[in-house]
C-alpha cells in the first residue's frame, strides 16, 4: 500500500482498551490470519497448520486458565483491502483477544492499526517489513526478522561472498518485494555500489521475457529480487530459457519446497540463492516442538514453525500473566524469554525480535536447500 490511513483515539479510551480483561468469555478466541486462498495459499495454510498444532496440545493439557483457545481463520489473500476486512471481522464480530496474522506486510500494516486500537496481542510470523514495528504500536510483535536486517546481510553477501557488483534490482511492487529491495538499494549505496537496472513487476504476471531482455541488455552479474514464489518461479525459468546464467538471490519468501516446481525444476536452481532465518531444525531449543509436529505427522515447513512460534508467544504471553490484561501481556513479552519451534525469542520495545539472524541457502541438484555460509 502506499499509504495507510490512520485512525486514531483518545489516551483514556486507549487506556481502558488496553486494560481489558480478555478471559471474561468462556473461551480465548484467537484469529489466524493470511492468505488461505489464492497464489500464496501455501503461506497462509503453513501458519494455520503450525498454529493449530501448538493449540491442540495446549487445549489438550487444559488451556490457559482452564479456558479452552478457539481459533478463528481470517483469509486476507495477501490482499489490504481484504486484510482490513477480516481484521475489522475479528474485531467486532468475532471477539478475539490475540491474533496470529498477517502473514503479507502489505495486510499487517493497516490491519495492525485496527488491532491496536481494539487493544488486541497482534504477533505476525512473517512480515518483516520495519513499518510493522517503527510505527510504536505496543501490541504489535514478530516473530521473524526485519527487512533492513536481511538487507544488510543481502548487501555483504552480493558484494563480498559472490564478489559482484554489477546488480538488477527487481521487486513486486508490493510493501514486502519493493520495502526488501529499496532497503538493499540504500545498503549497496553505503557502499558505493549503484544498481544497473531498478524494475518493478506485476503480481500476477507470468510472462517476463521483455524484463530479461532488459536484464541482459543491463550487464547484470546478479539479479536481487523482493517478491514471492508465484513470480519469482517463472522469472529464474524465463532467465535459463533466455541462457542468462547470473545469480538470482532474493529473500526468505523463497524459503518454499514450491519454488522447485515454479522454477522449472532443480536444474534451474543452481545459481539462486536466499536468505532466511538460520535452520531451527538444527537448534536444540526447538526439540520439543519438532516432537509435537512429528507426533502428529505434520512437516516442519518453514512458515509452519513461525506460525507454531507466534502461537507458543501469544499463549506465554496469557500464562505469564494470568489476568488477561493485554498491557501487562505486552510487558510480559517485552521483559522475558520464550522458548520456541525457531529458538529461544526475546523482544525489544518496538516488538522486533532482538539478534535475530539471516543467512543465506543455496540448492543442491535436488533442489534441496543447504546453508552457503
Amino acid at each position: 500500500m502506499k499509504s495507510v490511513a490512520k485512525f486514531w483515539v483518545t489516551t483514556a479510551v486507549m487506556a481502558s482498551l488496553l486494560a481489558a480483561p480478555v478471559f471474561a468469555a468462556d473461551t480465548i478466541k484467537i484469529g489466524v490470519a493470511g492468505p488461505m486462498t489464492g497464489a500464496n495459499a501455501t503461506f497462509g495454510e503453513q501458519v494455520w497448520t503450525g498454529v493449530s498444532a501448538y493449540i491442540k496440545d495446549v487445549n489438550a493439557a487444559g488451556g490457559v486458565e482452564g479456558k479452552q483457545i478457539e481459533l478463528v481463520k481470517g483469509d486476507d489473500a495477501c490482499e489490504p483491502k481484504q486484510a482490513v476486512a477480516v481484521a475489522n471481522r475479528f474485531v467486532d464480530q468475532d471477539k478475539v483477544q490475540a491474533v496470529v496474522g498477517h502473514f503479507c506486510s502489505s495486510s499487517t500494516i493497516p490491519a495492525a492499526e485496527i488491532y491496536n486500537d481494539a487493544g488486541i496481542l497482534t504477533v505476525t510470523p512473517s512480515s518483516t517489513n520495519p513499518i510493522v514495528t517503527d510505527r510504536g504500536f505496543d501490541t504489535m510483535f514478530r516473530t521473524c526478522g526485519r527487512d533492513d536486517q536481511q538487507a544488510v546481510v543481502a548487501g555483504s553477501f552480493i558484494l563480498d561472498t559472490l564478489k559482484l557488483t554489477k546488480i538488477a534490482l527487481i521487486h513486486d511492487k508490493d510493501t514486502y518485494g519493493q520495502g526488501l529491495v529499496d532497503a538493499l538499494k540504500q545498503t549497496l549505496a553505503e557502499r558505493g555500489v549503484a544498481p544497473v537496472l531498478y524494475e518493478g513487476l506485476t503480481r500476477g504476471e507470468r510472462d517476463f521475457n521483455a524484463l530479461v531482455t532488459k536484464i541482459k541488455s543491463s550487464g547484470a552479474e546478479a539479479v536481487y529480487f523482493g517478491g514471492l514464489i508465484p513470480e519469482a518461479g517463472p522469472l529464474i525459468r524465463q532467465l535459463h530459457e533466455q541462457g542468462l546464467s547470473v545469480k538470482f538471490v532474493s529473500g526468505d519468501a523463497l524459503a518454499q519446497a514450491e519454488i522447485v516446481t515454479s522454477a522449472g525444476g532443480p536444474q534451474n536452481l543452481t545459481n539462486v540463492y536466499y536468505s532466511s532465518a538460520a535452520d531451527p531444525l538444527k537448534d536444540p531449543e526447538t526439540a520439543d516442538a519438532q516432537a509435537a509436529l512429528k507426533k502428529e505427522n505434520i512437516a516442519p515447513d518453514n512458515y509452519t514453525l513461525f506460525g507454531y512460534a507466534s502461537a507458543q508467544t501469544i499463549v506465554a504471553a496469557l500464562q505469564g500473566t494470568k489476568d488477561g490484561d493485554v498491557k501487562s501481556q505486552i510487558e510480559w513479552l517485552r521483559n522475558n524469554d520464550v522458548k520456541s519451534a525457531v529458538g529461544k525469542l526475546a523482544w525489544n520495545d518496538k516488538g522486533d525480535v532482538k539478534d535475530f539472524k539471516f543467512v543465506f541457502y543455496k540448492f543442491d541438484d535436488k533442489g534441496t536447500p543447504v546453508a552457503s555460509n
